[in-house]
């Protein structure tokens, strides 16, 4: 199978890091989206919205939408399991997930994608106000995530799921492009955490 990544982009980084967990190799194709390559015909044809990841299967078929993707690798490979046993568990991780999802980790890129300026290309028009107010919002969802870090070790609750490389993800890709720091922040859980989870041997660099 073949993953479609973009260096430094957060959503094929979550993929990759998901793959690498469950001891899935994909053979990795780099697709640089300064250059117009994700507007070609040829990958269009993959992913009509001109984004990455793209998984490109053994039959021709392609899965974009990163935990479309992911749905498909934990039931390739069920075990480690990072999204569930059972349907309980299972409704559980998935809010977690989709909680740093679309109150951190959309925020954090919306915040980049409308204040960076090597973003401009990409994002036309940006909006800087809506940035701006994007990464203000990132801060409050980073003190909640750091609330609920006191309490417990991982994201979800006890154990690493795919709520935390979501979650890491994001912060990484804020770490980057914003600086973000979150013990200089004042989020000593959450630093905590992302010190954890960087140290695994499955995250790499982006």
């Amino acid at each position: 199978m073949k993953l479609y990544v973009s260096k430094y982009a957060p959503n094929p980084r979550r993929v990759s890091i998901f793959a690498a967990e469950k001891g899935i190799a994909l053979e990795i194709v780099a697709v640089d989206l300064f250059n117009g390559e994700i507007k070609t015909p040829e990958f269009l044809a993959r992913n009509p919205f001109g984004r990455v990841p793209v998984l490109e299967l053994d039959d021709g078929r392609t899965l974009s939408e990163t935990r479309a993707i992911c749905t498909y690798l934990e039931g390739l490979q069920p075990q480690p399991n990072l999204m569930g046993e059972g349907f309980e568990e299972r409704a559980f991780i998935e809010m977690a997930d989709r909680q740093v999802e679309h109150y951190l980790f959309l925020q954090i890129a919306n915040c980049v994608r409308h204040t960076h300026p090597a973003l401009a290309p990409l994002e036309q028009p940006q909006f800087e106000d809506f940035g701006k107010s994007q990464g203000e919002k990132m801060l409050a969802s980073a003190r909640w995530l750091d609330g609920v870090l006191a309490k417990q070790a991982y994201v979800a609750g006890d154990r690493f799921t795919i709520a935390d490389i979501t979650a890491f993800c994001g912060l990484e890709f804020a770490r980057g492009m914003l600086k973000f720091n979150a013990g200089e922040a004042g989020f000593t859980h959450l630093q905590a955490w992302r010190d954890r989870i960087a140290a695994r041997p499955t995250i790499g660099k982006p």
